[in-house]
């Protein structure tokens, strides 16, 4: 994948972190937020990393373990449902961004997030439109965030049997909301999205 990457190496800057997240829509379970810095973003064995959504779930799953070999540093953050309602969407997001780039264990010289810039963060960095389809460090972390997250969904729809986590992740499919009239709400619903604000 050449461009911005290449174009920050060619300028002496190696330590490109990228971030993602997996979770803004569902208005069932955490929004996750992955950053990882990769040893090698030239790497072969990197070859098959594309945005978490164009790919299947067995690939997901079997890239997940190649993203963390190739890493020199990766952070996971999970940001509750609770923290959601308590602090909104858009301001978790922000915040788990910085949670994560913070909890790199190697610090990055550069930071380049999936659409959204984090203002107030002391290393330089950049919203990249689409970043998840353009810069590999981005899809590594979506990788990252999207199948930590679904591993999380497939856990919950055992501790909750009936709503069908596992298949829909917690977003708010047909049998989603059927299940919820059904059965109610749960601690892992947000309730401040309209859909579960309407069943109070």
């Amino acid at each position: 994948m050449p461009g911005i990457e290449a174009s920050l190496r060619a300028s002496g800057v190696m330590r490109i972190a990228g971030v993602d997240e997996a979770g803004r829509g569902p208005c069932a379970g955490p929004l996750v937020i992955a950053a990882i810095i990769l040893k090698d973003s030239d790497s072969q064995v990197l070859a098959r990393v594309r945005d978490s959504k164009a790919l299947t779930e067995k690939v997901r799953e079997e890239l997940y373990d190649v993203v963390i070999d190739e890493a020199l540093s990766y952070s996971i953050i999970e940001i509750s449902p609770e923290e959601i309602d308590r602090l909104g969407l858009h301001k978790c997001n922000l915040e788990g961004m910085r949670r994560a780039i913070n909890s790199l264990t190697t610090p990055p010289e550069y930071v380049l997030t999936d659409g959204y810039a984090i203002e107030g963060l002391a290393i330089p960095n950049l919203a990249v439109w689409k970043g998840d389809q353009v810069a590999l460090s981005i899809s590594a972390a979506s990788i990252l965030a999207k199948v930590y997250r679904d591993r999380i969904m497939r856990e919950m729809d055992v501790k909750y049997p009936g709503y069908g986590f596992a298949k829909h992740k917690g977003y708010a499919t047909a049998a989603h909301t059927a299940a919820l009239q059904e059965l109610g709400i749960t601690e892992i619903h947000r309730q401040s999205f309209a859909n579960i604000a309407a069943l109070l």
